[in-house]
């Protein structure tokens, strides 16, 4: 009986085989990092606001706690967005002409608030509280970047939940001093610049974070195993 497909039909077959295999490789690679781009994320991507509002000036130039503006960080879930006249307690005295902070003496006339864009803003599926993690000694910076440094203020991380059980699983590389949490310039301990907890120098910061999780009673992401705990 005469052949009835040429034999190049099998190098065919096998070239396109491991061809539809490399290009669903190559797809799903592609996904991912589409996936981790600033394009879904949103990370480094400085957002417009009603007023140009800078954690730079504020924070690092004048000094300013994080508490002043968000003050319900350490007993709430939400850190809170500060209502137009914890804005006016400074801008009545100082820039009180000032263009660009019309806006806010609108707001403080009017009693309508400034719709503000949210920048680490989670599904509504997920649920993160603020004051535990705070009381955890979560320094402000850990997740939300050197805000200090942001005359715009963007994402600095994806917030993806992968990236909080990291954290979490490894909680000894990033808590901090509970009295440091909401220092903009906290830096983790060296072996020349040491931190002190309880009259103790750390001067690494494994060594310390080990000793807080353990004062702090952290418990790492794989024995939570409750997904309610997150997804309520």
């Amino acid at each position: 009986m005469a052949q009835i497909f040429h034999r190049s039909t099998n190098t065919l077959s096998r070239v396109s085989i491991y061809g539809f295999v490399f290009f669903v490789g190559a797809f799903a690679y592609l996904a991912y990092e589409v996936s981790q781009s600033f394009y879904f994320t949103d990370v480094n991507v400085a957002q417009q606001q009603p007023v140009p509002f800078s954690h730079k000036h504020h924070v690092t130039d004048d000094g300013i706690d994080c508490r002043y503006c968000h003050t319900s960080v350490e007993q709430s879930s939400f850190a809170g967005i500060p209502p137009t006249h914890t804005c006016m307690s400074c801008h009545s005295q100082i820039w009180v002409d000032s263009p660009m902070l019309e806006p806010v003496r609108a707001s403080y006339r009017t009693g309508e608030s400034i719709v503000w864009t949210r920048v680490n803003a989670l599904p509504q599926f997920a649920y993160f509280d603020h004051s535990i993690h705070i009381n955890k000694g979560v320094g402000c910076t850990t997740c939300h970047g050197p805000v200090g440094q942001m005359p715009l203020t963007w994402r600095a991380h994806t917030l993806y939940m992968r990236w909080c059980i990291d954290c979490h699983n490894q909680a000894a590389r990033f808590v901090r001093p509970r009295d440091e949490v909401f220092s903009a310039t906290y830096q983790p301990p060296t072996p020349n610049a040491p931190v002190t907890f309880e009259g103790v120098e750390y001067r690494t910061q494994l060594a310390l974070g080990r000793r807080l999780v353990k004062a702090y009673k952290i418990k790492p992401a794989r024995i939570i195993t409750d997904c309610y705990t997150c997804h309520r």
